[in-house]
């Protein structure tokens, strides 16, 4: 396992020991630096290609910092700042095709939808005018995120909705709706939403990492046609490939 993984489990592991019974201190040692690492080791692995996504995590280190901070001011700008998280890595996937892959999947869009609208009509009244609104648009970020994240396959999908079950509940803590271990389970899922998510994205292939579609690979049997381009646009059919390889053979004899 590289080592970055590796001290990303232990960061997890000692947020979530900080959350449940530890000091505070140990969570403000972990928590800030639970997105960093994996940047770290998504720009380690495909450099600048994923800016958009590097751009998210940095935005969630700020998020995560703010939130742990009392009052609803510091709530807000986490808030603010997880939206900005959400539109980059929204915006990764777009270019990746996430449009395309999602145009015949338009029951699982309303399904998401109809979640969004549920879970606003629970959480708004509680939270008040201002907040109430701030968090039905972050939500919808949220949900089109984990819609979004579908296109880089299983691993990305499940990271969208274990980021979203998070979320819901942070929001419901918002809102005054707590249970026994609720803390601890917001960083759980959490940690491996970004966990999921980071992985998904660096195994991305490389045309669909950069929103390009790969170059169709030819079907067994078949070579590829290496002609030139400025041979393969002769205006007399088949004479372009003859001529090039006419040339090929007298400088090589």
């Amino acid at each position: 396992m590289p080592p970055l993984i590796l001290a990303f489990v232990a960061l997890a592991a000692l947020d979530i020991a900080g959350v449940s019974a530890g000091p505070p201190a140990l969570e403000w040692a972990a928590k800030p630096l639970l997105a960093p690492v994996p940047a770290v080791h998504l720009w380690r692995m495909t450099g600048t290609r994923h800016a958009p996504v590097l751009a998210g995590l940095g935005l969630a280190t700020a998020g995560d910092v703010a939130l742990m901070l009392p009052g609803r001011a510091a709530f807000a700008a986490g808030l603010g700042f997880f939206l900005g998280a959400q539109l980059c890595w929204t915006a990764a996937f777009v270019r990746a095709g996430a449009l395309g892959h999602l145009r015949p999947r338009r029951l699982l869009c309303a399904l998401h939808g109809a979640g969004w609208a549920a879970a606003v009509a629970v959480l708004a009244p509680a939270l008040g005018p201002a907040l109430g609104i701030a968090v039905a648009g972050y939500a919808l970020a949220l949900v089109t995120m984990a819609l979004t994240a579908r296109v880089l396959g299983p691993r990305a999908a499940w990271g969208g909705l274990v980021f979203l079950g998070s979320d819901l509940l942070v929001g419901l803590g918002a809102a005054g709706v707590g249970f026994p271990g609720q803390g601890v389970l917001v960083m759980v899922t959490y940690t491996l939403a970004l966990a999921l998510i980071t992985m998904a994205v660096a195994a991305a292939e490389p045309g669909a990492a950069d929103g390009v579609a790969p170059a169709p690979s030819a079907p067994p049997g078949c070579e590829p046609d290496r002609t030139p381009a400025r041979w393969r646009d002769s205006p007399i059919p088949g004479e372009g490939a003859s001529a090039w390889r006419r040339t090929v053979v007298r400088t090589r004899s």
